[in-house]
């Protein structure tokens, strides 16, 4: 099945429907905790093989790069954590078609990086024609953090392309919502960076505890059910799509690959990285986390029946909720419903 993946090849099938694809027990029985540990078959020279794929011989030693060794770590000692459920997100939701013009945004994070290293494992075997560009917006980093975003590029082979914007100048200048208004500026500023070279996606390193956080968030902070999608289209760019391959990948194996390769990234795309990592307790996003590890001491499927919700989301029981900027409430539901439906 391994070949099949990195070919791509399952992008081009029938996707089957959420519903019925949902993330098997196997699966999402937790996070693996072995998923970059597993037993990986070896040549003689040392090098971890894929499937099918025949070693080197004895007279004939290769050594892989650092580089290659990182990318083979994608597609044999993370390949369930990572590559399987990478593939598996792309396919279910057809994130990736044919003649697309993808922007791979990397921030400098572990997420944005693995993502660009995903991406280009996809488009180096996949049948399906695609062009990907890496967009690293500079909102103004401190010298440090544009450096190590430039130093990571080259390590991992990605060619980037960054310019620049004043977005952390102006969030630091409004007098308050300083990290929404941050937000919201980056991500209009990499939709039309996207769209000056002419793509009609941005691809973004949200995985599954973005997801589940942003559920909980919404609830706790924001009063209202909500979830993230793993692709929507630009409400203020005409024509443009933000996708998420990484929608199934969780956070601990992601981390997990990163502390295999010995690999260092940016903690947050902040001007105040070095502040965001010394007050982490006081991001609400945080807080969240550490409340979802809390549940899974006495719950370990928590987190999964949290993802799991935004696929069983009964209307019919909710007070008022509204779609493509209409409203239903509950009072005129109910009274359009037939009376022998009464339970």
């Amino acid at each position: 099945m391994l070949e099949e993946e990195k070919r791509g090849a399952s992008l081009l099938g029938p996707a089957r429907s959420a519903a019925s694809n949902k993330i098997s027990e196997e699966e999402k029985a937790a996070p693996l905790s072995a998923a970059c540990e597993g037993e990986i078959k070896k040549d003689r020279a040392g090098a971890p093989l894929a499937a099918g794929e025949k070693g080197a011989e004895a007279g004939a030693p290769r050594t892989l790069g650092r580089r290659e060794q990182i990318e083979r770590s994608i597609i044999t000692a993370c390949r369930k954590g990572i590559w399987g459920r990478f593939v598996k997100g792309v396919k279910e939701y057809a994130l990736v078609e044919e003649g697309d013009r993808i922007a791979v945004c990397i921030s400098g994070g572990k997420d944005s990086m693995l993502l660009a290293k995903c991406m280009q494992e996809l488009h180096r075997h996949s049948d399906i024609p695609f062009e990907l560009h890496f967009l690293t917006m500079d909102p103004g980093y401190a010298p440090q953090n544009r450096a190590l975003i430039e130093e990571n590029a080259q390590l991992l082979g990605i060619p980037l392309h960054i310019f620049d914007s004043p977005v952390f100048a102006a969030a630091e200048a409004a007098p308050k919502n300083a990290c929404y208004l941050c937000a919201r500026m980056r991500r209009g500023y990499l939709y039309e960076e996207a769209q000056r070279l002419g793509c009609n996606k941005i691809a973004l390193g949200h995985h599954f505890d973005d997801v589940i956080q942003t559920i909980l968030m919404g609830m706790l902070y924001g009063a209202q059910m909500q979830s993230m999608p793993p692709k929507l289209w630009s409400t203020n760019h005409p024509g443009m799509q933000l996708i998420r391959p990484l929608y199934y990948v969780h956070e601990e194996d992601i981390v997990r690959w990163k502390e295999r390769n010995g690999l260092r990234f940016l903690r947050c795309a902040c001007r105040f990285t070095e502040r965001c990592e010394a007050k982490e307790d006081e991001s609400k996003r945080a807080e969240v986390g550490r409340l979802i590890a809390e549940l899974k001491k006495a719950n370990p499927n928590a987190d999964i029946n949290i993802f799991r919700s935004a696929y069983n989301v009964h209307v019919d029981t909710l007070i008022e909720y509204d779609t493509r900027g209409k409203r239903y409430g509950f009072l005129e539901r109910y009274a359009q419903k037939p009376p022998q439906q009464e339970e």
